[in-house]
């Protein structure tokens, strides 16, 4: 590998987003809370779509996906095809619900419902999610590959452990630079320029990898897959399967919902549009993004284990092990950039959204009620500080996760993620269920997750079940729990202080139909023609 013409073009596509971000944002008073937290709701649907994708795509999806998709085969794609029906029902449910209350976040929304200590509560129950689990492993698997694509440790003579952390840190120095300084809006546009850039390089990937295969002849390369591959492109799942495909209805579906819907993280980017159509467009342009994403995200994990077969050796080293086979020189810094952006974009955007829950949802709501919006800005940029040093310490700790880093991640968020998502519709289909009932949810939600999978694993009367089948029985007993609360000891119904305070008749936007429907029968077709494919046509 030219090394210094790889990492010269590294270093400029690296420089020219940040550079381009703030001379585009350079005028924005970021002392105003508005301008901060929502970009002035100033987003139009092209930067919330791509803001959206960016957040979600990172190298724990790249690699540890690519990775499942080499072991596994195209079930795992479920994790990039579910989201299209969570993200309608965004667009038709939840949106018009929380933007006819004019919120700025989820705990805001559930103080309307139930009472501040609820909001309290869950403000606190997001910040240790985002910071424990979600940015160290968003640092984690970017120090990996970003280590990986330029052998740092072999170039600098030190160990792979240091190579990491040292990745690791510049992540977070540069995604610190734009969240803390830059706000939304520096967030929003170099999400969207990475989103260009990454889709662009990844896109590439999957073609160079098929030439590879077919010795510079793409079809020949797409062949060799059909041939010795058949069973890895069917995406229905057995029992056994990594991902059943009656998961798709039960704890898949229901963590996606949490994901698109009601995950602050999310859910802030399509509060920044500016207008409610213009978010509803937003959203379901992102839907469409999603069923592109199997081709970068799956497809060159089933192309890896064709080309390297069992010498590939752990799984999540198929996507690295891939690039460095395929990818020419000239290419290799401008793919690491858009790589590394991102990774900035996962981390910035869970930084970003830390600031902001506790700046309005801690500061400002119980710490400091009476802050200026300057002091409440300035309060959530220092707790984004400590935000980074605590997730950048937790990072290392993740190294040799016996079940794969990917599976982790989402093992222990759904232990965080279904209560909240229990609470918030349960808080939505009634105003009767009492604040004791959503508070003892949220927190006994956790610990019964964990119970739960123990019990699932260990066997119930001879029965295992997939965790995500659990997951959907913890989601279940939530619910019930909460409307038992209803029953007997209910809260007197009020109006709601957020729905109350709503801007008026929302205008949607007028394809949204359309576009819904076309979105589904391309979900329906793509899982067809890969299971037609499957079965040798």
């Amino acid at each position: 590998m030219n090394l210094p013409l790889a990492f010269g073009s590294f270093l400029f596509f690296t420089a020219l987003v940040p550079l381009i971000a703030w001379w585009l944002t350079r005028h924005r008073d970021n002392t105003d809370a508005r301008t901060f937290f929502l970009a002035d709701r100033s987003l139009p649907w092209f930067q919330i779509a791509g803001t959206l994708l960016l957040t979600n795509l990172s190298t724990e999806q790249l690699i540890g996906l690519n990775g499942a998709a080499s072991i596994h085969g195209a079930v795992v794609m479920a994790w990039e095809v579910v989201p299209v029906v969570a993200l309608i029902a965004m667009a038709y449910y939840f949106l018009p619900r929380y933007w006819s209350g004019n919120i700025t976040t989820i705990p805001e929304f559930l103080e309307s419902r139930f009472d501040r200590g609820t909001r309290r509560l869950l403000g606190i129950i997001v910040l240790a999610a985002l910071t424990f689990n979600f940015m160290p492993f968003v640092l984690y698997s970017g120090g990996i590959a970003m280590g990986s694509i330029f052998h740092l440790h072999d170039v600098l003579g030190i160990s792979p452990e240091l190579s990491f952390f040292a990745m690791a840190a510049l992540i977070t120095v540069l995604s610190g630079a734009y969240a803390i300084l830059g706000g939304m809006s520096a967030v929003a546009l170099s999400d969207t320029l990475y989103g260009v850039g990454l889709l662009t390089g990844a896109l590439v990937i999957p073609v160079l990898g098929l030439a590879y295969l077919g010795e510079g002849d793409i079809a020949t390369g797409f062949g060799r897959v059909l041939a010795h591959q058949p069973a890895k492109l069917n995406p229905v799942g057995g029992p056994g399967a990594n991902v059943p495909f009656s998961t798709l209805f039960t704890g898949m579906l229901l963590t996606n919902m949490y994901y698109w819907c009601t995950n602050q993280l999310m859910v802030q980017r399509s509060f920044g549009a500016k207008s409610y159509a213009e978010a509803q467009k937003g959203l379901l342009a992102t839907a469409g993004l999603k069923l592109v994403g199997p081709l970068f995200l799956v497809f060159p994990g089933i192309i890896a284990a064709e080309a390297f077969g069992a010498s590939i050796g752990n799984g999540d080293l198929a996507y690295a092990r891939l690039v460095d086979a395929v990818l020419p020189t000239w290419m290799i810094g401008f793919f690491a950039a858009v790589l590394l952006g991102a990774v900035i974009s996962s981390f910035n955007s869970g930084l970003h959204t830390a600031a902001t829950l506790f700046g309005y949802d801690l500061y400002k709501a119980w710490i400091r009620p009476q802050c200026t919006d300057n002091q409440m800005v300035r309060a959530g940029k220092i707790f984004g500080v400590i935000i980074c040093v605590a997730s950048l310490a937790a990072s290392p700790l993740l190294s040799g996760a016996p079940e794969g880093v990917f599976t982790l991640m989402k093992r222990l968020m759904a232990a965080f993620n279904i209560p909240i998502l229990a609470v918030v519709v349960i808080g939505l289909a009634t105003a009767r269920v009492p604040p004791l009932a959503a508070k003892t949810a949220l927190v006994g939600g956790v610990g019964l997750h964990f119970l739960l999978l123990w019990c699932s694993d260990s066997g119930v009367f001879g029965f295992q079940l997939h965790w995500l089948h659990v997951i959907a029985i913890n989601f279940a007993l939530l619910c019930l729990w909460m409307l038992g609360g209803a029953r007997f000891f209910p809260s007197r119904p009020t109006a709601s202080p957020v729905l109350a305070t709503g801007a008026g008749v929302l205008t949607p936007w007028r394809h949204l139909r359309l576009a819904s429907w076309l979105l589904v029968i391309a979900t329906v077709g793509l899982y067809a023609i890969l299971w037609w494919l499957a079965r040798g046509r």
